[in-house]
């Protein structure tokens, strides 16, 4: 009776000394929720709400408080990252305020790319992707506007390249990043993008600037800046349509 009481004792210990940790973890990073709810405002419509994202991180938060692995190596604080964000990004996707065309618009841009970069065996430019579409050049330009002031573009999009991609399609965040093989693949991707592509992408994701802060350092207009990012998105998709195929 000893030994099974001393048992429960110890599993009871345990379960609360979790608690305390996952409590401990929740505190310490409560202000890095805020921080990232902050930086994704900036990229996101006057329609979305601090408020609302600093919930849905702190939703992520706690679960990573309670799934995080000491012995995968990764600090807590870049595994709590990846979860707060992606938590954020499928909360602003419920809410989609994009129409359905705009959607089917970003997947006919990929489509194009794809077309013209298979039959000319090179990076397709602006008019070729127009042409292809069937399309002047400013309508060409309203699409990918249209497309960056709808979407919040993010890795794991680049896994239903070429598919229907319906908002709030039940995922787990970040999932495709945990695929070794699809991380390979996607940062050969990255690196065999154009030169001012790949330079908006790392300003962007790495450098963590908003575009009119891009647009400073190119030299171009923020509206400009917006097209690249949405034409990079879509040529990621394009390209990475093969690594989903194969």
């Amino acid at each position: 009776m000893s030994v099974a009481s001393g048992g429960g004792a110890s599993m009871y210990a345990r379960a609360m000394s979790a608690t305390s940790e996952q409590d401990r973890l929740v505190q310490q990073f409560a202000p890095l929720v805020k921080r990232i709810a902050y930086h994704m405002l900036a990229r996101l419509p006057a329609s979305v709400q601090v408020e609302d994202l600093i919930q849905a991180g702190m939703i992520g938060l706690l679960e990573a408080s309670r799934k995080f692995d000491h012995g995968k190596g990764a600090s807590f604080e870049t595994y709590a990252g990846i979860r707060i964000r992606g938590a954020m990004l499928d909360d602003v996707r419920k809410g989609d305020w994009a129409p359905r065309s705009v959607h089917r618009n970003s997947r006919l841009v990929s489509g194009a790319i794809r077309a013209v970069e298979a039959k000319l065996g090179r990076d397709a430019k602006d008019h070729e992707v127009a042409a292809e579409l069937d399309m002047s050049l400013e309508d060409y330009y309203a699409i990918l506007n249209d497309t960056a002031g709808s979407k919040l573009f993010s890795f794991e999009d680049l896994l239903e390249a070429g598919a229907p991609t319906e908002v709030g399609a039940e995922h787990e965040p970040f999932d495709g990043l945990e695929d070794e093989r699809f991380r390979r693949a996607l940062a050969d991707a990255i690196d065999k993008l154009p030169e001012r592509e790949r330079l908006v992408l790392s300003l962007y994701y790495d450098e963590e600037l908003n575009l009119k802060e891009i647009g400073a350092v190119l030299g171009v207009s923020e509206s400009r800046v917006s097209q690249l990012h949405s034409q990079c998105a879509a040529r990621l998709r394009a390209r990475m349509a093969d690594w989903r195929d194969s």
